[in-house]
């Protein structure tokens, strides 16, 4: 019987899905088949439903009033998404639903069935990611209490990483601190996951060589990938770390927390806030987090022309951390939001990489080709769109195979 697989993108306020056909000569790496696709927006103050199929055309937009108190806000739009689907499916069976989980931790390094116990293993990580794992988990809590028997599976977004050999996964604390968990993580791992599987069907040349993927979107990382394997990646503990991003801040000198602390009198709540919400792209240039309205202002506003000079610097400073790693570089790959279309910030980069062997085609990347790069550069250069709900689904079949 042909059956579905739902997979879900949790944040604290929003709930991304697709839903994909499963044909009965299917496996996990048989090409999708994505039946729709969507977003529920504003969960706990005035929830928005939007989903279209595969085509673009609108199937549902509708909004209403979050329930006032309720203590789980992400229990009434489940249920309405669930009770959607359910209408949509035809004569399609749900095998089972696929959740992106931020965090892991050390024990859980790939796909799991959910059930009571690993929920609150996985709630137990929340000191982790103080502002990402709630929000992770709690469709799943809401399924699990609506739907029992409904197969459910998490994904882990630090899963990919748990390849990385020992001393880039350090930090240089007391022991102590390695003893309770504290080390470096990364993230974006069901992203790089896909961005892998596409070189070995695209590119083997790079799927065996040594390459830097970009993820770079409203959060932004680097990951050194050798042979499909991640050994390096710029995010650490937490995803505050490494490059500048939309709002927050990427690398930084803990001495500067000291100061906010100490002689700024700022308490843990503000101090977060301004790392995570008021800094990268929005603090420096003090207008948007949004690469379309910087680049509309950045011949009239000094602040924001600086605001995207130091986001390519940054980047550049730390692509060349992860060609260390690497110990050399064939292979560039830009994914995510700007790293896919945006030719502006790709070209700087790309420029300011020529050190490394890049060469850009300006009038590929123009046109956002797949390949960017020239035919004599020593760095081949791709811009290859991710889709971390086609990893939940293989994951999930993966699992309830």
């Amino acid at each position: 019987m042909t059956k579905a697989v739902l997979a879900l993108n949790a944040g604290s306020s929003s709930l991304k899905f697709a839903l994909f056909r499963i044909d009965p000569t299917d496996t996990p790496a048989s090409p999708s088949h994505r039946i729709a696709s969507g977003e529920v927006e504003g969960i706990d103050t005035h929830p928005h439903f939007r989903a279209k199929d595969a085509g673009g055309r609108v199937l549902v937009d509708e909004s209403w009033d979050a329930h006032a108190g309720a203590a789980d806000p992400h229990h009434g739009p489940m249920a309405t998404l669930m009770d959607w689907i359910g209408g949509h499916l035809g004569g399609l069976e749900l095998m089972g639903v696929g959740h992106r989980v931020v965090h892991g931790g050390p024990d859980f390094i790939r796909p799991v069935r959910i059930t009571p116990k690993v929920l609150a293993d996985l709630a137990a990580l929340t000191p982790f990611a103080p502002l990402h794992q709630p929000g992770s988990l709690a469709p799943a809590r809401a399924l699990l209490a609506q739907r029992p028997d409904l197969p459910q599976v998490a994904c882990f977004d630090t899963a990919f990483h748990h390849t990385m050999p020992a001393v880039a996964q350090a930090q240089a604390l007391p022991r102590s601190y390695a003893d309770k968990g504290v080390r470096r993580y990364g993230f974006h791992g069901l992203s790089y996951e896909y961005i892998a599987s596409c070189l070995r069907e695209r590119a083997p040349h790079l799927a065996t060589s040594r390459c830097i993927v970009a993820h770079i979107g409203s959060g932004a990382s680097l990951c050194a990938m050798r042979e499909g394997h991640s050994i390096d990646t710029t995010m650490g503990f937490s995803v505050l770390d490494g490059l500048m991003m939309g709002t927050r801040c990427g690398h930084l000198d803990p001495g500067v927390i000291l100061y906010m602390l100490k002689e700024e009198g700022l308490g843990a709540a503000e101090i977060e806030t301004i790392l995570y919400h008021r800094s990268g792209l929005l603090g420096v240039s003090g207008l948007s987090n949004d690469m379309r309205d910087l680049h509309a202002r950045a011949a009239h506003d000094p602040a924001v022309t600086a605001a995207l000079d130091l986001f390519v610097y940054r980047f550049v400073q730390e692509a060349g951390m992860m060609a260390a790693s690497l110990q050399g570089l064939d292979g560039l790959v830009f994914t995510a939001g700007i790293g896919e279309n945006d030719a502006i910030i790709r070209a700087a980069i790309c420029g300011r990489l020529a050190w490394l062997g890049v060469r850009l085609d300006e009038a590929a990347n123009a046109a956002n080709n797949e390949i960017i790069s020239t035919s004599d550069s020593r760095v081949e250069v791709r811009v290859i769109p991710t889709d971390e709900e086609t990893t939940i689904r293989r994951h999930v079949m993966m699992c309830l195979a």
